[in-house]
């Protein structure tokens, strides 16, 4: 059964409650969203679905103690959730590649890289004085992104796969930065 938008937000509000990452859940989904809108203009709607509920099970696992079940577990969360798709189910999982699973796809590398990117871009606002995405610009990005102490826990490398995906890191801090603008009021940026 082919999963809708609403479907997928029902399922994220009912397995995830901290505000944090709902608000992380919808960046996910803005980034995927815009970078469907260049890779795959035809499944702009599935791309943000995947970002929705790239960590569905954040709440449900122990993945602070075992990053192997950070994936899985969401995985089968869907499946009794009544949800059969194994393109989500492996962009899920390959979202984080300790859970044994690497990316291959474009859609999966697109979910690799939008992950920490959502963080970082949030990282970057909260340093200007209004704490406002509407202040962040680009060449921000990329500048914080050269500073390794900057946002340590970012995974740059991750950040960097969107490269497989033939969107530069440069293209990707743009598209990142103006899909969370579209929703900054939801993200409190």
């Amino acid at each position: 059964m082919a999963i809708t938008r609403q479907q997928a937000h029902e399922i994220l509000l009912k397995y995830m409650q901290g505000e944090n990452y709902i608000q992380h859940s919808y960046a996910v989904e803005a980034i995927m969203k815009g970078l469907a809108k260049k890779l795959a203009p035809d499944q702009v709607e599935y791309w943000g679905i995947c970002g929705l509920l790239h960590d569905l099970d954040e709440e449900q696992c122990d993945w602070q103690h075992d990053m192997s079940v950070h994936g899985p577990t969401s995985v089968e969360i869907l499946k009794k959730e009544g949800i059969e798709d194994p393109v989500l189910f492996d962009a899920i999982k390959a979202h984080n590649p300790k859970c044994g699973m690497k990316a291959k796809t474009t859609l999966q590398y697109a979910l690799l890289a939008a992950d920490p990117m959502s963080g970082f871009v949030k990282a970057v606002a909260q340093i200007y004085p209004d704490k406002k995405l509407a202040s962040v610009k680009t060449k921000s990005i990329l500048k914080r992104f050269n500073e390794l102490r900057f946002a340590a826990g970012a995974n740059r490398d991750y950040m960097e796969s969107i490269e497989f995906t033939g969107i530069s890191l440069e293209e990707f801090a743009q598209i990142a930065k103006d899909s969370m603008l579209e929703i900054a009021d939801e993200l409190g940026l």
